[in-house]
């Protein structure tokens, strides 16, 4: 088992397959875009099958997220998605998506053993979402979702990140869309992960302030507390339920100490928290012919060595050196 010094036990594993994507959203990195790691230092299909089979067989992790960058940009991704089915015990397998291409790769990835998706979407409005994404694919993230649902891609979660004086104003009509459609959805506060490294506290959308929003035209009753567990996201029922709304804030309401997750990078870095300042490397001893024995002693030391939070609130706070899209949500 993965478990650091503070008694919380990893089960979680993100595995990011590329640090591309094909938007710009201007919470993530510049309109420019970014240097992309060169294809070599990427981890190959084979080896991130033996990295998650390692940690799937031997150390306890139960669920494998895939994200980027944007991971259905990774030719191979349906292939690693079967390798990773097939393994015993088997993993609950999803993906976190911008949605532009779901809807054509929904079904071959439901068919390689995908079992749900997460996909981001900020706004209804074609022209917000060229504001905030610098591109113009909304129709293209509308029909990936509706692709996701008609494959059986349940539940299908959407998340979405509200920019000051942006979309700010729109927490009620997402509700309604998902609502309608059967969606779930979660409101994430914007994190300073950035890459051009100019997220600033007094800018960003608060959890409550995003409840007022919505309790404005729907009754908001929290869920048992007894059901979130690990689960990143506060819930709440929506008009009396069975629907259900989350939020997630990680600056304003930390949810540090009951986290399971850890992270590996494209290229092969592990990660004990989001907001590491510290990785610790699996590509080199793995290309070096390591055995699974020194590979599992790596990860228990990284997770072993995990802060007790993420320092956002914390006088001397330091964003990490990686952008999201080069760490994986």
């Amino acid at each position: 088992m993965l478990i650091d010094s503070y008694g919380r036990t990893a089960t979680d594993l993100r595995v990011s397959l590329t640090d591309r994507c094909n938007l710009r959203c201007s919470y993530c990195m510049p309109a420019e875009g970014l240097d992309w790691l060169p294809r070599p230092e990427l981890l190959t299909d084979d080896e991130l099958v033996r990295l998650i089979a390692l940690a799937v067989t031997r150390l306890g992790i139960t669920a494998v997220r895939f994200t980027g960058g944007e991971p259905l940009l990774r030719r191979g991704l349906p292939v690693v998605i079967e390798h990773v089915a097939a393994l015993r015990p088997r993993p609950e397998i999803s993906l976190t998506t911008n949605g532009i291409g779901l809807e054509r790769l929904a079904g071959p990835l439901r068919a390689a053993g995908l079992d749900r998706v997460n996909v981001s979407l900020d706004t209804l409005s074609a022209e917000v979402f060229v504001q905030l994404t610098r591109r113009d694919r909304l129709a293209d993230v509308l029909a990936g979702l509706a692709g996701a649902a008609e494959t059986g891609l349940a539940p299908v979660k959407v998340n979405a990140v509200l920019m000051r004086g942006v979309n700010d104003s729109e927490a009620p009509a997402l509700l309604r869309f998902c609502l309608a459609r059967g969606y779930q959805l979660r409101f994430i506060e914007q994190m300073p992960l950035d890459a051009q490294h100019g997220w600033r506290r007094e800018q960003m959308v608060t959890a409550d302030e995003i409840l007022t929003a919505l309790r404005a035209e729907f009754c908001l009753t929290p869920a048992d507390p007894a059901e979130r567990g690990s689960a990143p996201a506060e819930k709440f029922l929506v008009d009396g339920g069975p629907e259900t709304v989350g939020v997630i804030g990680s600056v304003t309401r930390p949810f540090c100490g009951a986290c399971d997750r850890v992270r590996l990078t494209a290229d092969g870095q592990l990660r004990n928290c989001l907001f590491a300042r510290d990785e610790s490397d699996l590509r080199t001893p793995l290309r070096a012919g390591a055995s699974d024995d020194e590979l599992a002693a790596r990860w228990e030391r990284c997770v072993a060595a995990k802060l007790p939070g993420h320092g956002i609130n914390e006088i001397g706070f330091l964003q990490p050196a990686r952008p999201m899209s080069a760490i994986g949500g």
